[in-house]
């Protein structure tokens, strides 16, 4: 992607996004970091085409996305939103996952066969005729993962991937995600997390991009971790009496 802004309201001067752009390689993992309001939604959302950019270019496989590319795009950038509910939206688990491959004109033969194969991989399989809104966090974050992975994507775009998680879920998450080869761009706050999981970070501070470096350089720059929004624990100052 290159120059990319994104405005809400073309009367507002802010700017969603402005003026970014870097390049996501096969096979990375690249943790996008900022803080609350830093924009990574809206680039996410962006780049998989829900958002209009208001300039700049997106480009995949060298190709430029245009309005009547966007359906190819769909196809191979799958996006998991931050929380579940928003992506879950057919009644049963079977339909949810089903939707997109449907759409795409896959054979009802061969599309039962790869809702077997997703959810048997990812260990829900025995959720595949349960009611979407009475699966748990875990079980939801699951379910909307298989309903991206079924359309074989090539670049994973998640947000905010392992919030609203218990820490059995949150685990059994993150051992999934190893075993995937997509090229993936995650919007975290979890910076352990990063560090284990991600070769790159992106740092994003109201809507500009502040660094594009190797995951172990940020990780040792605290200055710049706090000014975009990270912060470690100051002591408070002397003056402040504390009960």
């Amino acid at each position: 992607m290159t120059n990319l802004a994104v405005r809400y309201d073309a009367s507002e001067e802010h700017w969603a996004l402005e003026d970014v752009s870097f390049v996501l390689r096969e096979g990375e993992r690249v943790a996008l970091l900022g803080a609350n309001g830093a924009g990574k939604s809206t680039l996410l959302l962006a780049l998989v085409g829900v958002l209009e950019t208001s300039s700049g270019e997106i480009a995949l496989d060298g190709r430029v996305v245009r309005k009547e590319t966007l359906r190819e795009l769909r196809g191979k950038v799958g996006m998991v939103f931050q929380n579940p509910d928003d992506q879950l939206f057919m009644p049963t688990v079977h339909e949810d996952v089903a939707f997109g491959p449907r759409n795409y004109g896959v054979s009802e033969e061969q599309l039962e066969k790869r809702i077997e194969e997703v959810l048997y991989w990812l260990g829900i399989l025995h959720l595949k005729n349960r009611l979407t809104h009475r699966l748990s966090g875990g079980e939801k974050r699951l379910a909307a993962l298989a309903g991206i992975l079924i359309m074989e994507p090539s670049i994973l775009l998640m947000d905010e991937p392992f919030s609203f998680l218990d820490p059995q879920s949150r685990q059994r998450l993150k051992e999934i995600l190893a075993l995937l080869s997509q090229t993936m761009l995650i919007a975290t706050h979890d910076l352990e997390m990063a560090k284990k999981f991600c070769h790159r970070a992106i740092l994003l501070r109201a809507g500009r991009l502040m660094a594009d470096v190797p995951i172990e350089d940020v990780l040792t720059d605290s200055a710049l971790l706090e000014r975009c929004g990270f912060q470690f624990g100051r002591k408070p100052s002397p003056s402040v009496k504390l009960r």
